[in-house]
């Protein structure tokens, strides 16, 4: 943890603000518990601008939502409190199945709605007559909140997201340029470079978490949403690109087979790079010399003219997308709308789609259905007065963290804040408030443990314990118009609280939690079995769409990669093939229509034994399977003048290294005719 700079305490001063707003205008209103909108305050206040804006939007409808549900779920079942408990419990994990599909943060918005309906209606059992009062006063306390955090982030320091995305993207784009010049310079693959690849996909993946701030910075960057959108897709087209790149380059050295004037491209490309220029015509002068050296494909080609070829269209497709890229970054940096045409098109969905974990989200919502029935048999049976609270926290606990590998710790964390806003809250509820007769004082009795808490949420590392400090701290204090302190029910509740939370963490552990390990590799079979859907002609119909899904998955797995033992070094190391092997297959499947009746069985055939292959648990490709591909070579290769004919080659040539890297140079089993045969 570092030190806290002038920015941490300026965000822990703009929340304290904007909470002691929110309590002041509450008590005004004379709402019922000023302390739900103090608490959503804590809640809503994010370091930037942007986020802000976003979650107090998406809290507002959640919030909403959940009261809808709760003043008609609660009235008409309170009769019937187990029909109630499987209603509620029922509906907070189909919300939050919802959200978990949903890993923008718009899932907040489901999220919220599930566990609203816990907050306010487990509460209100014992008086359904003010159910709907409740409901509406829950609504307009958390609605104040929000407008106030919104209000004094907007107007007191913003914080806009475009430097760091900027800071991000120059560290991203160094470290990939530093990348690709060390491969265009001859460098060989090692353990190091398959890292840097890995986390370059990472990082990439981790821009989603910025594009949503973007969109409401409201200081006009907003304009570039899309360009940012746009970039962060070529960020990832870019890694199995440069990695095809170096395939290439690689198999061309160690046949010595690399031409003279390929050199002197690769080396006038690196010194392009090395340069930063963003001049049109240097880049196509670069094409134009890619253009120059490609080799004819004759009937017969050589393994080394099919490499050459497949090596340039790979040249000229970075240097379009090198180019794009540093359009997309000025827009960024300007606050600009795309205008241009890219030269890198994507289809919409390309650029929208995300991995969605149907079985994991499934499990989550599993769990916080069994934790809310639990913690309502403890309460119901025991007839606890204040074990409402149980149930509510349990809630909230299990989908807070349901979006983690294992929440289990992450639900003990907050369990712990809980404890130490349970102290917190107990000293100034019986030792300091009793003190404070004024508006004024308050503020000052509070101010000490709030500023803290404010300080430390600025900070990654200690934002979630500060946070579940204030927010628990403040909603055990349950500060309202007038002082009415009772340790029994203060106790009660505080028990109850920390009960529900040690519930839900249990519960999770036994029916949710799995490890790091285990979510990459299940990432990577599911990377797999649409590798198997899109050679049995299923999925989807573009290649850039299926990269698109596959390399978020990769940008998933490798934050995980640390967690899996060294026997995993293998499969980790082909995650990008996998995906150069996925577009491959898809254009192949397009390519194939415009073929020869010969080379479209063939190639029918290399599909099909592609997808057994694909769908199997073996790792390694069976033998025969390179001797499919190489069929599939030979018949295409009579198809090579024709431009679909070309591609498919193309395809082959990238599903061969894909697959086989290690394999034996591709050697034409086709009959060699002499000229007068040909004559004949």
């Amino acid at each position: 943890m570092t030190l806290p700079g002038w920015r941490d305490w300026a965000f822990s001063l703009k929340t304290f603000g904007a909470g002691m707003l929110a309590l002041f205008l509450a008590f005004w209103i004379d709402l019922p518990n000023p302390y739900w909108a103090l608490g959503t305050v804590y809640i809503t206040s994010q370091v930037l601008a942007g986020a802000t804006r976003s979650k107090a939007l998406y809290r507002v409808l959640g919030t909403l939502l959940g009261a809808v549900v709760t003043v008609a779920l609660v009235p008409n079942l309170v009769n019937s409190p187990e029909l109630l408990t499987l209603a509620i419990a029922l509906w907070v994990a189909t919300c939050l199945y919802f959200s978990l599909l949903d890993r923008t943060p718009r899932s907040y918005l489901m999220m919220l709605s599930g566990y609203t309906a816990a907050l306010i209606g487990f509460p209100a059992v014992g008086d359904p007559g003010t159910m709907f009062d409740t409901a509406v006063a829950r609504a307009e306390e958390i609605t104040l909140g929000i407008i106030c955090a919104g209000l004094v982030n907007t107007v007191v320091l913003p914080q806009s997201v475009v430097p760091v995305i900027t800071g991000r993207l120059d560290l991203w784009l160094r470290d990939a340029r530093g990348w690709v010049i060390g491969v265009l310079g001859g460098a060989r693959t090692g353990a190091d470079t398959q890292a840097t690849r890995l986390k370059l996909a990472s990082d990439a993946v981790a821009f989603d978490t910025l594009a949503t701030p973007l969109r409401y910075d409201m200081t006009g960057a907003e304009r570039s949403a899309d360009a940012m959108a746009n970039l962060r897709q070529h960020m990832l087209m870019f890694l199995p690109i440069a990695s095809a790149v170096s395939d290439r380059i690689e198999t061309l050295e160690n046949a010595r087979a690399l031409p003279q004037r390929l050199r002197t491209l690769l080396d006038d490309m690196a010194g392009w790079l090395a340069s930063g220029t963003t001049e049109r015509a240097e880049a196509e002068r670069l094409k134009a010399e890619a253009d120059a050296i490609e080799p004819g494909l004759g009937a017969r080609p050589s393994w080394d003219a099919l490499v050459l070829a497949s090596l340039l269209a790979h040249l000229r497709d970075f240097i379009d997308l090198r180019q794009d890229a540093r359009i997309l970054q000025r827009h960024i940096a300007d606050g600009t709308p795309l205008t241009e045409d890219l030269t890198f098109r994507y289809t919409a969905a390309a650029r929208t789609i995300r991995h969605r974990d149907h079985g994991m989200a499934l499990l989550s919502a599993v769990g916080v259905f069994i934790t809310i029935l639990v913690t309502c048999a403890i309460w119901i049976a025991t007839g606890w007065p204040h074990g409402s609270a149980a149930p509510m926290m349990a809630a909230v606990g299990c989908s807070f963290f349901a979006a983690q590998d294992d929440p289990a710790p992450f639900i003990v964390s907050f369990a712990n804040s809980a404890i130490l806003g349970a102290l917190g809250a107990g000293a100034y509820l019986f030792a300091v408030l009793p003190l404070a007769t004024t508006f004024e004082m308050l503020v000052l009795a509070l101010a000490t443990a709030l500023l803290l808490c404010g300080v430390f949420m600025a900070q990654p590392k200690t934002a979630p314990l500060a946070m579940g400090a204030a927010v628990n701290g403040s909603a055990m204090i349950a500060i309202q118009g007038s002082y009415n302190a009772d340790f029994a029910a203060f106790a009660n509740s505080s028990v109850a609280v920390i009960l529900g939370m040690w519930v839900a963490a249990v519960v999770t552990r036994l029916v949710r939690s799995v490890g790091a390990g285990w979510s990459a590799r299940r990432l990577r079979s599911v990377n797999r079995r649409d590798l198997a859907r899109a050679a049995r002609r299923q999925g989807a119909q573009n290649g850039l769409e299926l990269a698109a899904l596959m390399l978020d998955r990769v940008g998933l797995i490798a934050p995980r990669l640390a967690a899996l033992p060294s026997d995993d070094a293998e499969w980790t190391a082909d995650l990008l093939a996998e995906v150069r092997v996925g577009i491959n297959v898809v254009e192949l499947r397009r390519d194939r229509r415009q073929l020869s009746n010969t080379a479209r069985e063939a190639v029918e055939r290399l599909l099909a034994a592609l997808s057994r292959h694909f769908e199997g648990k073996a790792d390694d490709p069976p033998p025969e399977l390179l001797d499919t591909i190489d069929g599939a070579l030979d018949a295409v290769s009579a198809d090579a003048g024709s431009p679909a004919g070309r591609a498919a080659l193309m395809g082959l040539v990238g599903i061969r290294r894909g697959l086989f890297p290690d394999a034996r140079p591709y050697l034409s089993t086709l009959p060699s005719f002499t000229q007068p045969e040909r004559a004949a």
